[in-house]
């Protein structure tokens, strides 16, 4: 009889079908391993999967926008080809401040700030190419060499190619306030509160906060000219990765909940299913968030009591919140086109105001809101979808969760009215999702939705955490991806990195499968 087979196991599971999930586990299996692909809704998609229906033909879902989806990810699963189709590419934003509609289309605008602004968008535009490719790579581990320096020092002469002066006032605005280069560069209240919104959207953190601006030059990178919008919204674009995956071999299971990460010998041995079925695998890879993966799917006991310190005080505060209204026609915004991102945000100080309140558990009087009504790209006529990001939510509220839903709804409907007079007569249905709302269904952290605040010191080598900061874990055979980890956000970028430190690491502890 033959002996047993000497070939190493290649298979591999994926918790999480996420963008970041869905990338991680195509990536690998073009790559010959075999990926089982486990995520706990009825549907994949993460935060782009498609919501139950608002109304008949109303399908909303958490994310509205792609703001930078990697091009590795979109060119290797070749997501046209499975469907995908863009309804809007570079989307126009119109700011509704005042009683005016201000419309801005990357480095265009008009008014007395035109020239100002065209100045200022293409320099902030550079700066944030110079910084994409670090989008694109595992961050080195600063004690040691590897294979990341070479990459890493590359991208530094790529910045450096801005030239002295360029580099010395890059090097000047990473860490400032996004306020400070709005009252600094432009003098028009609505252009400053487009800057200072990108700034902030979906982070725990006012204008005028320390380091925003960089929050800034990480949205541009790769959409400088705007988001996008597929057809059929985000769930499409989850859709198209689902059917890319299929087609690579990634044995796609949903309905799969995890109840337990398996362990043998300081090695990962497979998971358990929350139905009781276990399966073998001796590499698992978690989408859902560092703090889910190692303190609630593995055990604190797994790993050093210093890690588990540095992981639970790793910040995730969600302050934004979710609107959905189903609209029995299209609402009439003063002078904005629907098709088109619109944004409610008078100035700079009125964004500050707004997020004041959350840092006490309390609601805004006053929001500040992102508004998109993908339907409008569909037809003109008929019911419409409203999708909001209201800016800002508290993450734990002073009066408890539906006393602050409430205050936030009504608040939010008042702001909605202003901008659209006879907003409210058309609503059928509202529903908003709350940060504690968005942590529950989605087990994004808090509420946020990085699974961890995006912020300076949980950037790059330190996303979520410096020990975990190459997807690896000190669990052989553990690794993340998500949101959670560097570059963060939906874009797939986590996913295509962690399958290539994956792919690339040498057998032994915390580097894969050991030989």
């Amino acid at each position: 009889m033959p002996g047993p087979s000497s070939e190493p196991d290649r298979s591999v599971i994926v918790i999480g079908g996420g963008p970041n999930g869905l990338a991680c586990a195509h990536r690998l299996a073009r790559k010959g391993r075999k990926v089982t692909l486990l995520e706990a809704a009825e549907s994949f998609g993460g935060g782009a999967r498609a919501l139950p229906e608002l109304a008949p033909g109303l399908t909303p879902s958490l994310a509205h926008l792609c703001w930078h989806p990697d091009p590795r990810v979109v060119k290797e699963m070749a997501l046209e080809k499975h469907g995908l189709r863009w309804a809007a590419r570079a989307l126009p934003t119109i700011v509704l401040s005042q009683g005016r509609a201000l419309r801005i289309e990357g480095a265009k605008t008009t008014g007395p700030d035109a020239g100002a602004w065209a100045l200022l968008h293409q320099r902030l535009s550079r700066y944030a190419a110079a910084l994409e490719p670090f989008r694109r790579m595992a961050p080195p581990r600063l004690q040691a060499r590897g294979n990341a320096w070479p990459a890493l020092i590359r991208h530094f002469f790529g910045i450096r190619a801005l030239g002295t002066r360029e580099f010395r006032e890059l090097l000047r605005l990473l860490l400032i306030n996004v306020y400070d280069l709005a009252q600094d560069e432009l003098s028009d209240p609505a252009l400053q509160a487009a800057l200072c919104f990108d700034g902030v959207l979906g982070a725990w953190a006012g204008p005028r906060s320390p380091n925003t601006l960089i929050l800034l030059l990480d949205r541009l990178a790769g959409a400088a000219d705007g988001p996008a919008l597929p057809e059929g919204g985000l769930p499409a674009f989850a859709s198209a990765m689902q059917r890319a995956c299929a087609a690579a071999g990634v044995d796609l299971r949903s309905k799969a909940r995890v109840a337990r990460i398996l362990t043998e010998s300081d090695q990962v041995s497979g998971v358990l299913l929350e139905s009781g079925e276990t399966l073998p695998a001796r590499v698992v890879i978690s989408a859902i968030g560092p703090k889910a993966t190692l303190l609630d799917l593995t055990g604190a006991a797994q790993f050093d009591t210093g890690l588990i310190t540095r992981l639970r005080h790793h910040k995730a505060r969600g302050a934004t919140a979710k609107l959905h209204l189903a609209l029995s026609a299209p609402p009439g915004f003063r002078g904005a086109d629907l098709r088109s991102r619109l944004l409610l945000a008078d100035s700079p100080d009125e964004i500050e105001r707004a997020f004041n309140p959350v840092k006490y558990g309390e609601t805004p009087a006053r929001p500040v809101m992102e508004v998109l009504i993908p339907t409008a790209f569909a037809r003109e006529t008929g019911p419409q979808l409203l999708s909001a990001n209201v800016q800002f939510a508290p993450s734990v509220p002073k009066a408890g969760e539906e006393a602050a839903r409430a205050a936030l709804l009504e608040a939010s409907l008042n702001r909605l009215e202003e901008a659209a007079p006879g907003i409210r007569a058309l609503i059928t249905r509202a529903d908003m999702l709350m940060p504690w709302d968005i942590a529950r269904q989605y087990g994004m952290a808090g509420g946020s939705w990085h699974h961890g605040e995006l912020s300076v010191e949980q950037m790059l080598f330190n996303r979520p955490v410096a020990a975990l900061s190459r997807y690896a874990t000190p669990l052989c055979g553990l690794w993340l991806t998500g949101a959670g980890t560097h570059p963060g956000g939906m874009s797939g970028a986590a996913g295509y990195n962690a399958a290539e430190a994956l792919l690339a690491s040498k057998p032994g502890f915390a580097s894969g499968v050991p030989a």
